[in-house]
C-alpha cells in the first residue's frame, strides 16, 4: 500500500465526513477508499475513525495523523513541481467553483488560455450561486464575490468594481429615465430574494435611501441578468455582470452621479490546508485576466 496514497484517501475522508464523498472526490469506488483506511488503521496500530450512524469522526490519534498528513501531502505535491521545474507547468487535477455568471462571462472564455499553458493540468468546474462547503466538496479554489461571512477563512482579493443602478435602453425608452434616486420609487426594479428592497446611495457624504418596488424577484445572478435583458426593469449589480451589454450599449448605467459601494471578488481557499501550487496559479490567472478588463 502506497502510504501517500493511503494518506491522501485519509485526508479526503476526513474532509468530506464520509467514505462514499471522499470517493466522489478521489473518483474511486466506495469499497476500495472504506479498504485503504482500514489497512492503514492496521498499519499504524491505532484507530483513525470513530464510525456511528451520525457519520465519521477523527479520534485524538486521527486528528493528529490527519494534520501531519496533510502537510505531508501538500509538501509532497510542492517538491515534486520544484523537481519538474517551473517551465513544465502544473499537473492533476484542480477543482474550482464560482458562481454561474461571473464565471461564464469572466471565467470560462479565458481557460483555453490556462489550459494551454498546462498542458498536464484537469480542471472541474462546480458552478454554484452558493457558497458551499469547501473541504466537503473536494474544492481547491472558490471564487466568491462581495463580503466573506467568516473571517477566518484563508482568502486573496483578486478584483474590485463599482456597482451601479443598470437598465436596458427598450426599459429606458418605455419607462423614462431616473434622474435621482427618489426617481426609483416610481420604476420597476428586479430584485435578488436575499436582499432587501431598501436602495442605499451617497454622494459627497450625504445618504439617501429608496423604498423600491419590485414583481421579480431571483435566487441567483443569472435570473436578474435575464431579467434586465428581457427589459424588466432596474437592478443593481456590478459592472461584471453587464461587461459585454455596456460595451455595445444595450445597457447603460444609471444615476452616476450617486455611489454604491463596490464589490470585491476573492480567490477563497480551504481552511486548514495549505494552498495549492495549482490553486494559487490559477488565482494569480483571474487576477490577470480582471486586471486586463476580464
Amino acid at each position: 500500500m502506497d502510504r501517500l496514497l493511503a494518506m491522501a484517501a485519509f485526508v479526503r475522508v476526513v474532509e468530506a465526513g464520509s467514505f462514499s464523498a471522499a470517493a466522489r472526490v478521489l473518483e474511486v469506488g466506495q469499497p476500495a477508499v472504506s479498504k485503504t483506511v482500514a489497512q492503514l488503521e492496521q498499519r499504524l496500530g491505532v484507530k483513525l475513525l470513530l464510525r456511528s450512524t451520525h457519520g465519521l469522526t477523527p479520534t485524538e490519534a486521527g486528528v493528529r495523523f490527519y494534520e501531519r498528513a496533510r502537510v505531508a501531502i501538500q509538501e509532497a505535491d510542492e517538491a515534486e513541481l520544484a523537481a519538474r521545474g517551473a517551465g513544465t507547468g502544473l499537473s492533476g487535477r484542480l477543482r474550482i467553483s464560482a458562481a454561474p455568471t461571473f464565471a461564464r462571462l469572466h471565467v470560462i472564455p479565458h481557460l483555453p488560455r490556462f489550459l494551454a499553458a498546462h498542458p498536464d493540468l484537469e480542471v472541474d468546474v462546480v458552478l454554484d450561486d452558493r457558497t458551499i462547503d469547501l473541504l466537503a466538496e473536494g474544492i481547491d479554489v472558490s471564487l466568491r464575490m462581495g463580503a466573506l461571512a467568516d473571517s477566518s477563512v484563508v482568502a486573496r482579493r483578486l478584483a474590485s468594481s463599482p456597482r451601479s443602478v443598470f437598465a436596458t435602453t427598450g426599459y429606458l425608452a418605455r419607462a423614462g429615465v431616473p434622474r435621482v434616486p427618489a426617481d426609483l420609487a416610481d420604476h420597476e426594479t428586479v430584485l435578488f430574494s436575499q436582499s432587501g428592497n431598501v436602495w442605499n446611495f451617497t454622494r459627497e457624504g450625504a445618504e439617501v435611501s429608496v423604498l423600491v418596488r419590485g414583481r421579480a424577484r431571483f435566487s441567483a445572478a443569472e435570473g436578474i441578468r435575464a431579467a434586465v435583458l428581457a427589459d424588466l426593469g432596474l437592478a443593481i449589480a456590478s459592472d461584471w455582470m453587464f461587461a459585454p451589454e455596456l460595451a455595445d450599449g444595450r445597457v447603460l448605467r444609471l444615476l452616476e452621479n450617486w455611489a454604491l459601494p463596490d464589490i470585491d471578488l476573492w480567490a477563497v481557499f480551504p481552511t486548514g490546508r495549505l494552498a495549492t501550487a495549482k490553486a494559487r496559479a490559477f488565482a494569480e490567472f483571474v487576477e490577470d485576466v480582471m486586471r486586463n478588463g476580464g
